[in-house]
């Protein structure tokens, strides 16, 4: 039992970050914050640490490979910069592509990620006066894989819908900040997976792979840059199978290194 709640306090302190949910409340101390966790203070930033530490080194170990080193120093992120994430638990992850990407730049830009887990289109859609207010430079947009998740087989979001905020998302942003646009195809699933995995089985959840790979297909389209991120995140997911391991946010850190 105690393995078994360590383990989830692990996953949950890895995908779940309170405080964004609670931003109307302000900046919450550490206290309250690791109490949602049944941590103390000192434990719950140790443990932040170390995933800061993990990201540093994934970071590292990309830097090491000459051309990926290369590829870096060329990103078109400058210092003064401010560069921000949206999206759903993928980049919300604590060990995520994003969050190693951030100890690839040059110090002086701006890195802030304001995905939530379990966030659909449209939550990210209401949530655009807290995009424009961070007055982003970049934006980097990988989003809509909440949306082909399925109750009963029922989809939280409509492809049409998932489509519309998605174009609506990135134009209304773009004309209120001048930001610069980057889409990320959502990594798709493991059908498999998803069906073994107790939490989504007595929920009723599942994830339509047709769906996430026509979406995929339709941000391609588009005339900004995208990086198709599923060769990247292929055999790279947690057992659940829909989030990405480490290794499989390092490959798509790689992949976004060449991209761009």
């Amino acid at each position: 039992m105690t393995t078994d709640r360590t383990d989830l306090t692990a996953r949950l302190l890895r995908f779940q970050q309170p405080e964004k949910a609670l931003r109307p409340l302000g900046t919450l101390d550490e206290g309250p914050l690791a109490a949602l966790f049944g941590l103390d203070p000192a434990d719950y930033r140790r443990r932040l640490g170390q995933f800061d530490e993990r990201t540093r080194k994934a970071a590292a170990e990309l830097a090491a490979d000459p051309e990926l080193a290369a590829r870096a120093a060329g990103l078109p992120f400058r210092p003064g910069q401010h560069v921000v994430a949206v999206g759903e638990s993928t980049t919300a992850d604590r060990l995520s592509w994003f969050e190693v990407l951030r100890h690839l730049l040059p110090d002086g830009v701006r890195c802030t990620n304001l995905a939530v887990s379990g966030s659909t289109t449209t939550q990210a859609l209401a949530h655009l006066p807290l995009l424009g207010h961070q007055r982003p430079d970049w934006v980097l947009c990988m989003l809509g894989a909440n949306d082909a998740q399925r109750l009963d087989g029922t989809p939280l979001v409509t492809p049409d819908e998932t489509r519309r905020n998605l174009l609506v998302l990135r134009d209304l942003t773009v004309r209120r900040t001048g930001a610069r646009w980057v889409w990320l195809t959502p990594t798709g699933v493991d059908p498999v997976r998803v069906g073994q995995y107790a939490h989504f089985r007595r929920a009723g959840l599942t994830w339509s792979g047709p769906d996430l790979d026509a979406l995929a297909d339709f941000l391609l389209t588009q005339p900004e840059p995208a990086l198709d991120t599923r060769p990247a995140a292929h055999g790279h997911l947690e057992p659940d199978g829909v989030h990405l391991t480490p290794a499989g946010q390092r490959s798509v850190t790689a992949a976004l290194l060449h991209r761009l």
